[in-house]
């Protein structure tokens, strides 16, 4: 399995062809399911602020998704891109092999000022695929643990979390590795895998598109939270080989968070549901 740290924009036919590479690397290294970023059709907003205009609609089934399944082949490849539903835009993602559309997500939680671009989604469901059964999630989703609960309750074994997450814009570090919203990045990507015991896949956008700067950062990580490759900062792949199966039972043998939950005592105060 891999995960994609890449750099994406307005061009089209240039991210199908990133795309395409992506996929070739992948499949030339064995991956099976491969994650890409965030907006990798079309780029993600070129600022936070709520002016940005947003990339090029698509469908989930139009054209360009029945080209990114031709080029998926025997990989399953999850993609984000904006979606047109209709009269709104949404910051979708959408899984994909040769045979067509596996399962679909539209972003739920928006930062900033995404909503003045984005519509919300409502909900989080885990589908099958034929690398088991899988969740999906983007960005700012995984700042909230009940979107990777309920995706795990669903019988999620692998969540890809689609990211473009920048840089801390109030107080960016010198050097991107010490960037704060970099280490926010990677706590939420381990945090997530290990208390819900899942592998995770996390691909992110790198470089810089209108005045975000990205942190990269890709990785895979083991239902025990531990990264097992990481692209760093740059651009490129992470790769990792696991029996996903194993490594389910080996992290939830002893202490297994989703058996030994106590639902009844987690009641919220009204106000708060």
């Amino acid at each position: 399995m891999a995960a994609a740290a890449a750099n994406f924009d307005r061009d089209l036919e240039a991210d199908f062809a990133e795309i395409e590479r992506l996929v070739g690397a992948a499949r030339a290294q064995g991956v099976r399911l491969l994650a890409l970023p965030e907006a990798a059709l079309g780029g993600y907003l070129a600022d936070l602020d709520g002016a940005a205009g947003t990339p090029p609609a698509l469908t989930p089934d139009g054209p360009e998704m029945r080209r990114l399944a031709t080029l998926a082949g025997d990989v399953v490849v999850a993609v984000g891109y904006c979606e047109d539903g209709g009269g709104q835009l949404f910051n979708s993602a959408i899984c994909v092999t040769g045979d067509g559309v596996l399962g679909h997500h539209r972003k739920v939680h928006q930062p900033l000022r995404e909503d003045a671009s984005y519509s919300a989604g409502d909900r989080f469901a885990a589908f099958d695929t034929p690398v088991g059964r899988l969740g999906m999630m983007i960005c700012y989703d995984k700042a909230f643990p009940e979107s990777a609960r309920a995706l795990a309750l669903d019988g999620a074994e692998i969540v890809l979390c689609l990211s473009a997450w920048p840089t801390s814009r109030t107080n960016p570090a010198p050097q991107l590795e010490q960037d704060r919203w970099k280490r926010r990045f990677d706590l939420f990507d381990q945090a997530r895998a290990l208390e819900n015991q899942i592998v995770w896949l996390s691909a992110n956008q790198s470089g810089q598109f209108g005045s975000l700067r990205f942190v990269g950062s890709a990785k895979v990580v083991d239902p025990a939270g531990e990264i097992l490759d990481d692209t760093g900062v740059s651009a490129g792949l992470a790769v990792a080989e696991l029996d996903v199966q194993e490594a389910l039972d080996r992290a939830r043998r002893s202490m297994a968070h989703l058996r030994d939950r106590r639902p009844e005592a987690y009641r919220l105060p009204a106000a708060a549901r």
